[in-house]
């Protein structure tokens, strides 16, 4: 949907927020606007760094239970 903006429609949005909230008012909701974005980055990264911790843990115990079972076939034949 953003993708086809481009600057002429990114340019129409700003001058569409300026005339609706104002000059007063604009650098304030550019401000928490920014803060928001900034906070949703954070967590999508967070979640990102979780599921990686968490494909590591799982190769992990796959190979502690591959090495299990190789002893064990060791030990049964």
């Amino acid at each position: 949907m953003l993708n086809n903006i481009g600057i002429p429609g990114l340019i129409l949005i700003l001058i569409l927020a300026l005339i609706i909230f104002g000059p007063q008012k604009l650098p304030e909701i550019g401000r928490a606007f920014g803060n928001s974005l900034r906070e949703f980055k954070k967590a999508t990264q967070g979640l990102v760094s979780d599921d990686e911790q968490e494909e590591g843990a799982d190769k992990e115990r796959e190979k502690k239970l591959a090495e299990r079972q190789k002893d064990l076939e060791q030990k049964t034949h």
